[in-house]
């Protein structure tokens, strides 16, 4: 169906290696996640959460969480951190990459514009942290009228309970308007 999309989020190199937002859980969704990059070849999207250069170049609350997270700015990290793990690499090079200062790619400039010209309705969603940065997407995609799949073999956190509760409890409630599938249910309906 070509008015569908993966789009994959946060999957870096920030959250795999052993940095303070290390997020155990992107290992074990990898293969599903390369799975969907597979069987979405040519309509796969990537967001990557990118960092300020300091604190105080972060705005509004951001400033704030910056200055807890000042290990992570532009000025103290490696920016390699914020590169894709090795292998999605491959997939990204011939897709939309969505670089966000924030939770949600659907925030940064011309990114739904150029999904609905694309035509796009339909965005299956992998990555993570379920019960954060994915969150933010699906609310903000659920808000603009697409249809929404969350993968639920493909998303994870480094709060497993959060992760959990998220699937159990926060999804379910928008029933009407995200779909929990897994991957191979997924990629089966096709």
């Amino acid at each position: 169906m070509r008015d569908m999309l993966h789009m994959v989020i946060d999957m870096q190199r920030l959250f795999d290696e052993e940095t303070v937002w290390h997020t155990p859980m992107l290992r074990e969704v990898l293969p599903n996640v390369l799975r969907l990059c597979e069987g979405f070849r040519g309509q796969n999207a990537f967001a990557r959460f990118v960092v300020p250069e300091t604190a105080e170049a972060a705005t509004g609350t951001w400033a704030r969480y910056y200055q807890r997270w000042d290990m992570l700015t532009g000025e103290r990290i490696d920016r390699a951190l914020l590169d894709l793990v090795a292998e999605l690499q491959p997939f990204a090079a011939k897709s939309l990459v969505i670089d966000k200062l924030i939770y949600s790619p659907f925030k940064v400039a011309g990114v739904t514009e150029r999904l609905l010209a694309a035509g796009v309705r339909h965005i299956v969603f992998s990555g993570v942290e379920t019960d954060v940065c994915v969150l933010a997407a699906v609310m903000d995609a659920m808000d603009l009228g697409f249809d929404v799949t969350i993968a639920i073999d493909a998303v994870g956190s480094s709060a497993r309970e959060a992760h959990e509760a998220a699937l159990r409890l926060i999804y379910p409630r928008c029933e009407d308007q995200i779909r929990l599938a897994t991957t191979e249910q997924i990629l089966s309906n096709r």
